[in-house]
């Protein structure tokens, strides 16, 4: 994993990145950074987004089941902690789709530069080992892109219920309230335990990729 976050920086003030994704690899490379080894690091970092996400979207059903549960005390700190627990998974979320983009980004770049230099083989056999390496990765990645996609998608339905929850309750501070969302407790569970058993699949396609990458 790429821990010189110092030079990480210092690389991206003084070629002007801005968004100039080619200049910030080419910058890593002159240290000896390779793509690959950029693209190891990204996977890592989505692969530990997504176990935080896990652990934030089982607190806030957690703390959601606290509500629906509620049987006396002060019903606004339950508001405000349930409301801190959605503004926690919208974070998460945000973060996850952040780590995967970065991953896509690079590995995109990767796969660019690899086609274009099997252009510059004069060894047919080590060309045709090249390329079908190239294929062999990209499937993987393919693969391992998927499933952080599909695991992505499932956060979508808890967030829009959790918000869906908060406003209501924010409006409706009582014991009525709380009866009338009773109700929703059993869907919430059900797509957080979707949500982590999508997550807990793109997580074991990413252990295997980065095994193969290493």
């Amino acid at each position: 994993m790429l821990k010189n976050i110092l030079i990480a920086s210092t690389l991206a003030l003084s070629v002007g990145l801005a968004g100039c994704q080619s200049a910030y690899y080419s910058a890593w490379e002159k240290l000896g950074v390779e793509k690959r080894d950029i693209m190891v690091d990204r996977v890592e970092d989505a692969k530990e987004s997504q176990e935080e996400a896990q652990e934030q979207f089982s607190s806030a059903l957690e703390e959601f089941s606290t509500l629906v549960n509620f049987d006396g005390g002060d019903l606004e700190d339950i508001y405000n902690s349930l409301n801190d627990e959605y503004e926690d998974s919208k974070s998460a979320a945000e973060d996850v789709n952040n780590r995967i983009n970065k991953v896509q980004s690079v590995a995109e770049a990767l796969f660019d530069e690899w086609e274009d230099e099997l252009d510059e083989y004069e060894n047919a056999n080590l060309r045709r080992e090249s390329e079908s390496k190239l294929r062999q990765t990209r499937q993987r990645y393919e693969s391992m892109l998927r499933a952080m996609r599909r695991a992505e998608g499932k956060m979508d339905p808890v967030l829009q219920r959790l918000q869906d929850n908060v406003l209501y309750l924010k409006h409706n501070l009582n014991a009525n309230a709380i009866g009338a969302l009773q109700g929703e407790l059993t869907t919430i569970r059900g797509d957080v335990g979707t949500l982590i058993e999508e997550m807990n699949k793109a997580i074991s396609e990413s252990d295997a990729f980065i095994a193969t990458m290493r």
